[in-house]
């Protein structure tokens, strides 16, 4: 039998029921007993007559203990011989050890290997440190470290919550196509493709699908990827990445934004509560999350602007803010460096926003929209508005915009039969995940990130 497939050899005990099968996120359940668990070689110290495996399992590691005269020679030897990330199913009493990271260590009674990565080709992720650009190119063996884990698992809970929070509170899943006709927001930052010598384009929103939708059901959600041919090279920024949408008919801006803080608060309190080990193990500062409880600070755009602007005359800003823009990316990382909590900058002037976007009645110049932005300088996660309501208005707004009338005559179907006040906003889960791990870039928030430069692996 070849190494790589055969066990110890340690026999079971006639009539003994074999141990339980047990995850390493689950061995305090199994405190004193014995347990099987499959998984991978992460480390190995030696220490004399003692060795000191480290396992994971996609759960968690779990340090191992084997002695030489505790275990039979085979299993002791198969041990010692252990490669980094060698496959392997292990079985060991859990006993409490509060020294040891998840509280439980695995005294080792038997081994089987199931393949062992031989030395003339070892793991190519070593525990040294490596570039950036080493590891991206070798993405689909990094996630397999504990801290790109444990943010794939943090992902994971936002994602769920993201979702718990609308199915708890009467919202219903409505998915938008992501092969689209037209765009949002203009065509030049959407990926083009041939639909049957027809062009359309890779979505960059599902917005304007279930507006059509919230029409039908009063209030959806849509959650989805995304995409967008910006040729941005900053470290917030994917050219595919997850974007959940809510939309609800009979809701104004302040009613969104009400919205927004609520849903916000619940995804972050739901991974504070969920995955504390997750946060301790990629060492993020929790009481910073803690303090992320309605209501958020709200500021309008022309309080922002002037914000901005005296923090240049002090020297804070490297660049003064022009009135009338939309905010960049230093701008947004110094207001919401601002506050401990996200701060809402609501009703822009429409000319720098959607054409779908409603004006304020109380002056037409400013769009009822708010951008979330995260704290700690993290920048907008979400953003959204009240829509246009009135057929003649959006008419006017697509030909201000030069956009494909055909293309739009379903969209303006919603405003010629039954139109009502609506609202909602996107989210980008990548965006949030960064934010809440506090990840210096947008990069480690996804699986296999997609890039200007990088679509391997």
């Amino acid at each position: 039998m070849p190494e790589e497939n055969a066990a110890s050899n340690q026999a079971a005990t006639p009539g003994t029921p074999a141990p339980p099968v047990a995850t390493i996120a689950t061995l305090g359940r199994f405190e004193g007993q014995s347990v099987v668990v499959r998984g991978w070689l992460y480390n190995l110290r030696e220490s004399g007559k003692l060795l000191f495996p480290i396992f994971r399992d996609g759960t968690g590691t779990v340090q191992g203990v084997a002695h030489v005269k505790s275990v039979p020679p085979a299993v002791f030897e198969a041990l010692k011989s252990l490669t980094q990330e060698s496959s392997l199913v292990v079985t060991g009493k859990v006993r409490a050890d509060q020294r040891a990271p998840g509280g439980f260590e695995l005294d080792i009674e038997d081994l089987e290997v199931i393949q062992r990565i031989p030395e003339s080709d070892p793991y190519p992720i070593t525990l040294k440190e490596h570039g950036v650009d080493f590891l991206q190119e070798r993405r689909h063996l990094w996630v397999r470290t504990p801290r790109q884990s444990a943010i794939l698992r943090i992902r994971a809970e936002i994602m769920r919550a993201a979702a718990e929070y609308f199915d708890q509170n009467g919202f219903i899943r409505t998915d938008p196509p992501i092969l689209t006709p037209a765009a949002c927001e203009g065509t030049s930052t959407l990926f083009p493709v041939d639909y049957f010598g027809d062009p359309a384009y890779l979505t960059q929103s599902g917005q304007l699908y279930v507006e059509a939708t919230a029409l039908a059901l009063g209030k959806v959600y849509s959650f989805g990827p995304t995409f967008r041919a910006e040729k941005s090279k900053t470290r917030r920024h994917l050219t595919e990445f997850w974007m959940v949408e809510p939309e609800v008919a009979f809701m104004d801006l302040d009613g969104l934004m009400e919205l927004a803080e609520n849903y916000l608060a619940h995804i972050v309190q739901s991974v504070l509560r969920n995955r504390a080990a997750e946060l301790k193990t990629i060492g993020r500062d929790t009481a910073r999350l803690e303090a992320i409880v309605p209501p958020f600070p709200r500021l309008r755009y022309d309080e922002a602007a002037r914000m901005l602007n005296e923090a240049h005359s002090k020297g804070e800003l490297e660049q003064p803010f022009t009135y009338g823009n939309d905010f960049g990316s230093p701008d947004e990382t110094w207001l919401s460096a601002q506050f401990d909590r996200p701060v809402m900058v609501h009703r822009y002037p429409a000319g720098v926003k959607a054409f779908y976007m409603e004006p304020d009645a109380a002056d037409p110049r400013y769009a009822l929209c708010v951008d979330v932005l995260a704290p700690e300088g993290y920048g907008e996660v979400i953003g959204g508005s009240q829509r246009v309501s009135s057929l003649e208005l959006l008419n006017q707004r697509i030909e201000q915009h030069h956009l494909p009338k055909e293309a739009f005559e379903w969209y303006l179907d919603l405003r010629r039969y039954g139109s009502v006040p609506h609202a909602g906003f996107g989210m980008g889960i990548e965006r949030v995940v960064a934010w809440v791990c506090a990840l210096d870039h947008v990069r480690e928030t996804i699986p296999f990130p997609r890039t200007l430069h990088r679509m391997y692996p």
